[in-house]
C-alpha cells in the first residue's frame, strides 16, 4: 500500500514521487462558520465544539518531492498576526510549519516552488515572515510562488466580505522580489503534477493533483476541507462565496475521486488527514486511512 505514517507524518508514495503531509498547527474556528446553514444539532454529531462554539481546524500543507524538485502546497497561517488575533483562534507556537519541515530535513532554502490553492490568510500567511529588522520578506527565499490570476485580482481588490482574509503582506513582497508567478486555469506543474480550478469557495480556488505509480492523489484544500462535506453535499461552509458552485464542484470531484480511486488529502479535517471516497447504496462515504 502506498500510504504510511513515518515519524508522525502521513506519507504517500506515488511511483517516484513522495508526498508528505506537513502542518502549520491547529486553529479554532467558529463552528457556524465551518458548517454554514447546517443546524448545530446536526454538525455537532461530527465534531463537538468548545465552550466558545469553536471547532479545531488543522492547517495542513503537503510537501511533494519529485525528482530534484521540492514543492510545497500552501503555507499555513504564519506568524504575522497580532497577539489578540492569535488568542482569538487559539494559535499556539511559532514557526510551526518551518519546524515541521525541519523535522524532515528540509530548510526554507530547499523549497523550489510554492503552489497556493488560494490567498485566504490561513492558506498563505506563511508565504512571508517578519525578519530581524522588521521587514516582511518571503519565507522561502529560493521558491517561485504560483497563484491563479483571478485569485490574485480578487485579493488585490477585496470587497466588504473578503477584506478580512486577503492581506497584501502575504503576496505583495513576493511580487516585489520577482518570486510571484501568475497562472491562468488548469496548469501543468511537472510531469505527474497539475493544478485544477475548483471554484465555489473562491472563484479561482485550485486543487493540486498528483499521479504516479498507477495511483492518484489530490490536495483538496477548501474545495472539500472536511470529509463530511462529500458525505453531506448540502453542507457548505459559510466561507464559500458561491454555495451552489461549491456543491457542483464537490459532485465533480466525487465522480473523479471514485473513478480514479484517488487518495484524498483533507486540509482542515480534525479527524483524519487522508482517505478515499466510497459509494455504497447510492451514498458517499469517506474511508479514512490516516
Amino acid at each position: 500500500m502506498p500510504i504510511d505514517v513515518v515519524n508522525g507524518h502521513v506519507v504517500l508514495t506515488l511511483g517516484d514521487m513522495r508526498v508528505t503531509v506537513v502542518s502549520d498547527g491547529t486553529v479554532y474556528w467558529d463552528g457556524g462558520g465551518l458548517f454554514g446553514l447546517t443546524p448545530k444539532v446536526l454538525w455537532q454529531r461530527v465534531i463537538q465544539p468548545d465552550e466558545l462554539n469553536r471547532v479545531p481546524m488543522r492547517l495542513r500543507s503537503v510537501l511533494i518531492e519529485n525528482g530534484d524538485k521540492r514543492i510545497l502546497v500552501d503555507t499555513g497561517i504564519g506568524d504575522k498576526m497580532s497577539e489578540k488575533s492569535r488568542k482569538h483562534i487559539a494559535l499556539e507556537g511559532r514557526d510551526r510549519l518551518i519546524n515541521d519541515l525541519a523535522s524532515l530535513g528540509i530548510t526554507v532554502n530547499d523549497i523550489d516552488l510554492v503552489i497556493l490553492t488560494h490567498l485566504h490568510n490561513d492558506h498563505c500567511g506563511g508565504n512571508t515572515r517578519i525578519d530581524s529588522e522588521g521587514h516582511v520578506v518571503p519565507t522561502f527565499p529560493n521558491a517561485e510562488y504560483w497563484i491563479q490570476a483571478r485569485e490574485m485580482a480578487d485579493a488585490m481588490f477585496p470587497n466588504e466580505r473578503t477584506r478580512g482574509t486577503y492581506f497584501r503582506e502575504n503576496f505583495i513582497p513576493l511580487e516585489e522580489r520577482g518570486q510571484l508567478r501568475i497562472i491562468d486555469g488548469d496548469t501543468d506543474v511537472t510531469p505527474g503534477i497539475w493544478t485544477t480550478i475548483t471554484a465555489g469557495h473562491t472563484p479561482a480556488h485550485q486543487c493540486v493533483v498528483m499521479q504516479g505509480g498507477g495511483e492518484f492523489a489530490i490536495f483538496l484544500a477548501d474545495a472539500v476541507s472536511w470529509g463530511v462535506f462529500f458525505e453531506r453535499m448540502a453542507w457548505v461552509p459559510a466561507y464559500d462565496l458561491a454555495p451552489m458552485v461549491s456543491i457542483h464542484t464537490k459532485k465533480r470531484l466525487a465522480r473523479w475521486a471514485i473513478q480514479h480511486d484517488a487518495w484524498l488529502i483533507f486540509q482542515h479535517d480534525a479527524r483524519f488527514a487522508v482517505g478515499k471516497l466510497r459509494e455504497e447504496n447510492g451514498k458517499l462515504r469517506v474511508e479514512p486511512f490516516a
